[in-house]
């Protein structure tokens, strides 16, 4: 049995939410390159001990890293162009930017899959003639190990291309062009003797994805492997979900509720209406089978673990009141309003993979409508859960019996992580600027403790001061494991928010600045703060 070790539960720590896509100084998009590095030493400089990132599987339509072709390869536009030509993998040549790719400013996803994916396919087939004797052996390796999944990924993805570009050329677009209502029959049910017909007769093709996966794999290990020795742990990030139009669902379609004879979705993922929408949220994902997940000892979701915890030292898994019961909404339905709550695997899940894989370093996302049952299930696993600052201090939080939001720091249980905010939030700094009166005055008086008037509480908020003194609560908070977003501790504002839930076209597109790297006195503020609240 395979054992991941998992964090002293009497060690406190924190650490930095930035996704590689916002790393600087590389042609369109951030990379597992130099600027990585830079990154690491300088959350070692700030004595920073975690490193979370979002899914760093391959994105499709809307970039975003929560809807991927596939939950375990990893995404080509992370791979570093240079550091295939420090390896013989590529010449400079063939990896020279188009003039319309930049190197810094927002990511422009379309202008670099344009550009940059033909030019990992020109690297991939260089590799496959050029490659030395030694890489040869790592690479067949790699494809040794990671069979189970890889020839499903490289298959699907070369049939997707072909017609994707035949969708193309008709007029299809969108949805309408994904496996299960534009491919030939035989190939859209991942019938064995087709899919093995298209691999032999697209062999390059097909090989030269697995190649890019290579890469990425390579890259990936060796910046973890950094990360480690500068005592830095990488939180990685897995949807409870995966996408229809990915390898996991067209390889696996017994194992989700879809039609057995038409190949088309029955259900459809979300979350009922509430407070913030009167018809909730139609996330469209394909919906678990979990019947056929229990026959199976649950094996596809122990693989799927157990594939992220190779490149990763902590998991926090998206949505995790879906493993207790999960919002079921009929496909086609325009809205989430039509649905219904139905029981997911609850402890059985977690159980076989324990008993497969051993205690896992596990952080559960239970935010939202969380009901007593979620909790239980969350603690009866043991895992910690998320508090999130920016929910503490409703405009109506104060009452006779003081601050007793539990998103208040004093308000922890130890088992949790706290954020300022995460990749859904507003950042910090642009919270506090759309924050109302009677908000920014709990807030500045439960942080100074002391009433604040508004006058001063809107001195705080735009000077900075406020948001500086709610990064230092999140240090001082009870909680086991503190997680910061980059943009929270420069206390940048609304330009720099990562993704805004529900929209698409301007979200995952924030890059840091390069100088950022050289700062050192918010550094050696983190550090402090770090010595300070006992998470050195």
């Amino acid at each position: 049995m395979l054992k991941y070790k998992i964090m002293e539960t009497n060690k406190r720590t924190a650490g930095i939410l930035l996704h590689i896509t916002s790393l600087p100084g590389t042609p369109g998009i951030g990379t597992m390159g130099a600027k990585a590095y830079d990154f690491v030493n300088w959350l070692e400089k700030a004595g920073q001990h975690l490193w979370q990132v979002l899914p760093i599987g391959p994105t499709g339509y809307g970039d975003s890293p929560y809807a991927s072709f596939s939950t375990f390869a990893g995404n080509p536009l992370l791979i570093d162009l240079d550091d295939l030509v420090a390896r013989n993998w590529a010449t400079a040549e063939m990896i020279k930017p188009a003039d319309y790719i930049k190197n810094e400013g927002p990511v422009d996803y379309g202008s670099v899959v344009w550009w940059k994916i033909p030019v990992l396919k020109n690297c991939a087939v260089y590799f496959m003639e050029n490659a030395s004797k030694e890489d040869r052996q790592k690479y067949e390796a790699f494809k040794n190990d990671e069979s189970a999944w890889l020839n499903n990924f490289a298959i699907f993805m070369s049939i997707k291309e072909f017609y994707d570009a035949k969708a193309n050329a008709e007029g299809v677009s969108g949805t309408a062009s994904v496996w299960n209502a534009f491919w030939p029959k035989e190939l859209a049910k991942c019938d064995p003797k087709a899919t093995s017909r298209w691999a032999a007769e697209h062999v390059k093709e097909v090989e030269i994805y697995k190649v890019i996966q290579f890469f990425f794999q390579t890259q990936w290990l060796k910046l973890k492997e950094y990360a480690n020795s500068k005592n830095v742990k990488i939180v990685g990030d897995i949807p409870i979900f995966v996408a229809l139009d990915s390898a996991d669902v067209w390889s696996h379609q017994e194992l989700f509720q879809m039609d057995k004879k038409t190949g088309l979705q029955l259900k459809a993922a979300g979350v009922p209406p509430d407070y913030f929408s009167a018809t909730g949220q139609l996330w469209g994902n394909p919906l678990y089978d979990w019947a056929a997940m229990e026959k199976t000892k649950y094996y596809w979701w122990v693989e799927r673990i157990k594939r992220l915890m190779d490149l990763v030292d902590f998991v926090r898994i998206d949505h995790f009141r879906g493993f207790d019961e999960y919002w079921s909404i009929p496909y086609g339905e325009e809205t989430a309003i039509n649905g219904k709550w139905m029981p997911g695997p609850k402890k059985k899940l977690f159980d076989a993979i324990k008993k497969a894989l051993g205690d896992l370093p596990i952080i559960a996302e239970d935010l939202g409508d969380i009901t007593e049952s979620v909790i239980e299930l969350r603690d009866g696993c043991k895992f910690p859960g998320m508090k999130i600052l920016q929910f503490a201090f409703d405009a109506n939080e104060a009452g006779a019996e003081g601050f007793t939001n539990a998103f208040l720091p004093h308000m922890y249980p130890k088992n949790c992580v706290v954020y300022t905010g995460t990749h859904d939030n507003e950042t910090l700094q642009g919270w506090i600027n759309e924050s109302p009166d009677k908000q920014l005055m709990n807030c500045a008086s439960y942080l100074l403790g002391r009433p604040v008037d508004a006058g001063e509480a809107k001195s705080m908020a735009n000077n900075g001061q406020l948001c500086a003194l709610m990064v230092k609560a999140a240090y001082a908070s009870t909680a086991d494991m503190c997680i910061i977003p980059l943009q929270d501790v420069f206390g940048f504002g609304h330009d720099t928010r990562m993704n805004t839930p529900s929209t698409t076209g301007a979200n995952w597109a924030w890059r840091m600045d390069e100088n950022l790297l050289n700062d050192t006195d918010k550094a050696n503020w983190l550090k402090q703060l770090n010595y300070y609240y006992g998470r050195v």
